[in-house]
């Protein structure tokens, strides 16, 4: 049995190796791409109280072979019998041109605990997937109290500066910086979804120079998660775990049963932080995205914050022809239209249109829509049930509930229990029913609470409640993925609290947070498109105050950030003046030009949000011929009204920008002014910012003139 393996993705080098012990598999190297050979890891000289398992870079440990560092198993047999040691008994590489996939067994010294190890790459981008694989092959059942999907360990020189993302609903994906030089950061969710806290994603750099690039890592997984960093004490390694948490779920392996974690992904970049952004958008890109075609990524107008619960056909109907007007493909209907939604104490489970507010029914109201050029899209929340419902009369049962006290309510509602087989065919059923009976294209699903009384009292199983839900709700999406290919499917939870790879692979697009504040999503903006990328980002402009910056903001500063993701209107429309319809209608019209730039070209920041300005420049968006965009804003408000002059004892000077992305060699023309040069030039010499979209915001278009090299 070969025993050291080398795998290539697009730009990285992976190398792994059975351990001296064949205990395990252990990193030997992860970083640029190499065609030579690579060492294999030996152990160094163990410290007092250290075991070899404990300082070697093992892929998996468990409990019972690493007895001093974290493990990302925990293995209880019952009877005070805990752990596992291991020894491979097999492996096997299956490449080809396109992917390869490690897979080494071992079996654990008793005998009858199974372990599989998977690590997949592709030549297509740099991610690297694992996911690991335990089956009892023993007579009684063996709980396992932690069973994360993997670990690396990574070089820490100096200390280890941590990238993570966290804040809270309506303040999601804000990024921060922490510099661990020992001891261990965790960070994860027990509320059934990945959370508005913390997002399951984080980057690393040693801190030490020179600087020897940035990994960054993500979990595949909806549902509660949990990340461990640890540094250790020998200043030189940290370990970095991802699984499913390890506090609110236990997972009961009975005889002959298999368990497989979700994947973690990892990816290397020379290119720092940055780089590790890129190299996620690449890879979401090429494996999670389903179309770079507009019609799963269209410009959305959605009701809701027009109208809340106050859903009338007639009125719906001019809101929709005010955003047919300036160029929405799809008009979706918010919250409210369902039998007893007066608000939200009532309704939910009931998804029958409300006769009331659809007199001619929900069938002629989108036929309605279709007559003005709209595809019909439409809210659904169906992990939930009211009190006030016909479904939690007829089935008070189907929610979370423990025996010993009272199911808690937020946001007046429970949540349904998908573990079991009877809610989930129901739900299954009842999203397939209103798609087949009406011309639905486009599905917002949305959760508006956690789950806080998971569990099912007298299920062996209950502790895995949390496993099933998730399981449960990607197992609809799947089925409108091949039954409803037509459909587009927008993941939502109370804003950004479901965010994660395996919702991104399922889904077109994401509502990343409720706040809808220009300048407060311009910062959540930023911290998202560290990890996930701008084709999935549904933006809004809704013209309303953020919650945190209330700063007043031009009408077409809203329009400029939401051109950074997928742009959509949530705005009451009817308000609007004449004039500002037909500025909507042009950076509509703007936006849908450089759509496949601004959603999947590599994105550049200039900067954060808290410079000023701050900008994000596009490039190398598919079909756009060398075309780049840097959008920008005045974060501060502070933009000066006159060329640089000297007013007191201060002078004040208009703000460029340089571009990163341009061709050295080609001749750009930016649009709109008499500015014709070599990427050479712009780049180092700058342009100023001439602000002719917005006074606070602007589109810079950059485009490369047609055999016209530079100099010429």
């Amino acid at each position: 049995m070969n025993e050291h393996w080398i795998l290539h993705t697009a730009q990285t080098t992976y190398a792994v190796s059975l351990a001296p012990d064949r205990g395990g598999l252990v990193l030997d190297f992860w970083g640029p791409a190499t065609d030579g050979p690579v060492t294999r890891w030996t152990p160094e000289n163990l410290p007092p109280f250290e075991t070899a398992a404990d300082i070697a870079p093992l892929e998996y440990a468990t409990d019972g072979s690493r007895h001093i560092h974290h493990t990302e198993m925990r293995i209880d047999r019952g009877n005070g019998w805990f752990g596992a040691r291991w020894s491979a008994t097999s492996a096997d590489l299956d490449a080809t041109a396109q992917q390869s996939e490690l897979t080494v067994t071992f079996t654990d010294e008793s005998g009858t605990l199974q372990l599989v190890q998977h690590i997949r790459v592709r030549s297509d981008h740099d991610v690297v997937q694992r996911w690991i694989e335990i089956t009892n092959h023993g007579s009684g059942a063996v709980r396992l109290d932690r069973v994360f999907s993997g670990g690396w360990t990574v070089p820490s020189r100096g200390g280890l500066r941590i990238r993570y993302l966290a804040g809270g609903w309506g303040h999601e994906f804000r990024e921060h910086d922490l510099e661990l030089r020992l001891g261990s950061f965790s960070m994860g969710s027990k509320q059934g979804v990945t959370g508005h806290l913390f997002a399951p994603a984080l980057a690393v750099a040693p801190m030490a120079a020179p600087p020897a690039g940035a990994w960054g890592v993500q979990l595949a997984w909806s549902g509660s998660w949990r990340a461990v960093v640890e540094n250790g004490p020998y200043g030189d390694r940290a370990r970095l775990s991802m699984g499913i948490d390890d506090e609110s779920v236990t997972v009961t392996l009975d005889p002959g049963r298999t368990f497989t974690t979700p994947a973690v992904l990892g990816v290397f970049s020379p290119e720092d932080f940055a780089g590790v952004a890129r190299a996620w958008h690449r890879y979401q890109r090429a494996a999670l995205n389903r179309s770079t075609d507009a019609y799963h990524h269209p410009v959305v107008y959605n009701s809701w914050f027009a109208t809340g619960f106050d859903v009338h056909a007639e009125h719906q109907l001019a809101l929709a022809d005010i955003a047919a007007e300036i160029g929405a493909e799809v008009f979706v209907l918010d919250d409210g239209w369902f039998t007893g939604r007066k608000n939200d104490t009532a309704g939910l489970g009931d998804w029958r249109a409300d006769e009331h507010k659809f007199p001619g029914g929900l069938g002629a109201f989108a036929d309605a829509l279709l007559r003005r050029g709209l595809r019909f899209g439409i809210w659904i929340e169906p992990e939930m049930v009211s009190p006030d419902s016909d479904l939690f009369r007829d089935h008070p049962d189907w929610i979370y509930r423990a025996p010993d006290r009272t199911p808690l309510l937020s946001r007046h509602q429970f949540v349904l229990d998908l573990g079991r087989p009877d809610v989930l065919a129901w739900m299954a059923e009842t999203v397939r029913g209103l798609l087949r009976r009406y011309p639905i294209t486009y599905l917002k699903w949305d959760m508006n609470r956690p789950i806080t009384d998971g569990g099912r009292p007298g299920d062996p199983r209950g502790g895995e409640w949390a496993l099933q839900h998730t399981a449960g709700f990607h197992s609809v999406l799947r089925l409108l993925r091949e039954e409803f290919p037509h459909v587009t499917v927008e993941v939502c939870a109370g804003g950004g609290a479901r965010v994660d790879a395996a919702v991104l692979a399922a889904s077109d697009l994401v509502w990343p947070t409720d706040e809808v504040g220009a300048r407060d999503l311009l910062e959540i903006q930023h911290g998202f498109l560290q990890a996930f990328p701008a084709y999935t980002m549904n933006s809004l402009i809704c013209g309303q105050p953020g919650m945190r910056r209330r700063g007043a903001s031009s009408f077409g500063y809203g329009f400029v950030v939401a051109m950074s993701g997928v742009l959509g209107i949530g705005a009451d429309v009817l308000r609007w003046t004449r004039e500002q319809r037909a500025e909507a209608q042009q950076f509509i019209s703007l936006y849908r030009e450089l759509r496949p730039l601004l959603q999947f070209g590599a994105i550049t920041p200039h900067g954060t949000p808290a410079d000023h300005p701050y900008a994000r420049e596009y490039s190398d968006g598919p079909g756009c011929d060398g075309r780049v965009c840097v959008l920008v804003w005045d974060t501060a408000g502070q933009r000066p009204s006159t060329r640089p002059a000297v007013a007191g004892n201060q002078i004040h000077h208009h703000p460029r920008i340089f571009p990163r992305r341009l061709d050295p060699d080609r001749t750009y023309a930016l649009r709109g002014t008499t500015i014709v040069a070599s990427g050479t030039v712009l780049s180092c010499q700058g342009v100023e910012i001439p602000w002719r979209y917005a006074p606070d915001a602007d589109v810079l278009i950059f485009d490369p003139l047609p055999d016209h090299p530079a100099g010429n």
